[in-house]
C-alpha cells in the first residue's frame, strides 16, 4: 500500500482563507441580496407587475440604464485617450493631471452633484454660455448623463493605464519598420491587447453609473417620467414605508444589471482568450 504525500503549498492556509472568503461574501453580499428577493416575494403578482410596468418605472428604467450605457461608452473613448496621454507623454503638471483623474473617487457624490448643478443651471458659468443658444443642461437627461460621466471616468483610466504601461513598445517599432501606418499600428497592434482592460473599465463605469444617486439627484431635478432615476424611486418607496415595492424595484434593477454585467464578463473572457497573448 503506497503512501500518499500531499504537496505543500508555498502560501499555506487555503482552507482558512477560503472559508473566510465564503463567509465574508455570504454575510456582506449574498444574504442581503437573498433578503431583497425574499422581501419582493411578499408582493402579490398583480401588484408586482403593476409596479414594474408602470409608466413612471419604465421611464426611470430607460433613463437609468440608457444614460449609464451612454456614459460608460463615452468614458471608454475619453478614458483611453487620457490613459494614453498620461503613459506615453511627459509634460508639465502631468502628476497633477494624474491626481485629478482620481478626484471623483475622493469627492462625495452629493458635493459633485451640487457643483455640477451650480455650473450648468441657467445662471451658472456654463449655463450662461449655453442659454443664449437655447441649450439647457440642468434638470434634463443630459445633466444626468454628465453626472454619470463624471463619476465613471476614473474607472476606465485606472483600468487601462497599467496595461498601457506594461505594453511592449518594441512591437510598435517593429510594425512601423514593416511599413504599417499609424492608424494600422493603433488598430491592429496597440488596441487588441487593451480590449480586456477596456471591457473591465466599461463594466465598472456602467455598474457605478446604474446605482449612482448622490451626484444625480441635484442636477436631474427629479421630474416624474422625465429625469427620475430608479434609485430615486426606491428612496420614494422607502419614505412611504412601502418596503416591498422598494425591494421589487431594486430586485428588477439588480437582475437587469447582473445580466448585463454577466454578458460583459463573458465578452471579456472571450477577448482575453482572443487577444490576451497578442
Amino acid at each position: 500500500m503506497g503512501l500518499r504525500f500531499r504537496e505543500a503549498s508555498i502560501v499555506p492556509g487555503f482552507r482558512l482563507t477560503f472559508g473566510f472568503t465564503i463567509f465574508y461574501l455570504s454575510v456582506i453580499v449574498l444574504i442581503p441580496i437573498i433578503g431583497l428577493y425574499i422581501k419582493t416575494f411578499e408582493l402579490e403578482w398583480e401588484r408586482f407587475i403593476a409596479i414594474i410596468t408602470g409608466p413612471r418605472f419604465m421611464a426611470a428604467l430607460q433613463l437609468s440604464f440608457g444614460a449609464s450605457l451612454l456614459a460608460a461608452l463615452f468614458n471608454v473613448v475619453i478614458g483611453v485617450m487620457i490613459a494614453w496621454v498620461l503613459v506615453r507623454y511627459r509634460f508639465f503638471a502631468r502628476r497633477l493631471l494624474d491626481a485629478i483623474v482620481d478626484l471623483p473617487f475622493a469627492l462625495p457624490t452629493a458635493v459633485a452633484g451640487i457643483a455640477l448643478t451650480a455650473l450648468y443651471v441657467p445662471e451658472g458659468w456654463f449655463g450662461k454660455l449655453l442659454s443664449p443658444l437655447g441649450v439647457t443642461i440642468a434638470y434634463t437627461p443630459v445633466g444626468v448623463w454628465i453626472a454619470l460621466v463624471f463619476i465613471g471616468l476614473p474607472f476606465v483610466v485606472r483600468t487601462v493605464q497599467p496595461v498601457l504601461e506594461d505594453f511592449n513598445r518594441e512591437v510598435e517599432e517593429a510594425a512601423a519598420t514593416l511599413g504599417a501606418s499609424r492608424r494600422t499600428t493603433i488598430v491592429r497592434v496597440v488596441l487588441p491587447p487593451l480590449i480586456p482592460a477596456i471591457l473591465t473599465g466599461f463594466a465598472l463605469a456602467f455598474a457605478r453609473a446604474v446605482g449612482e444617486y448622490g451626484s444625480v439627484i441635484f442636477i436631474a431635478g427629479n421630474i416624474p417620467r422625465q429625469t427620475e432615476i430608479l434609485p430615486l424611486l426606491i428612496v420614494f418607496r422607502l419614505e412611504e414605508r412601502d418596503y416591498a415595492a422598494a425591494a421589487a424595484i431594486a430586485a428588477v434593477m439588480l437582475t437587469i444589471a447582473f445580466v448585463i454585467l454577466l454578458l460583459i464578463n463573458l465578452l471579456q473572457v472571450w477577448s482575453y482568450r482572443r487577444f490576451g497573448n497578442v
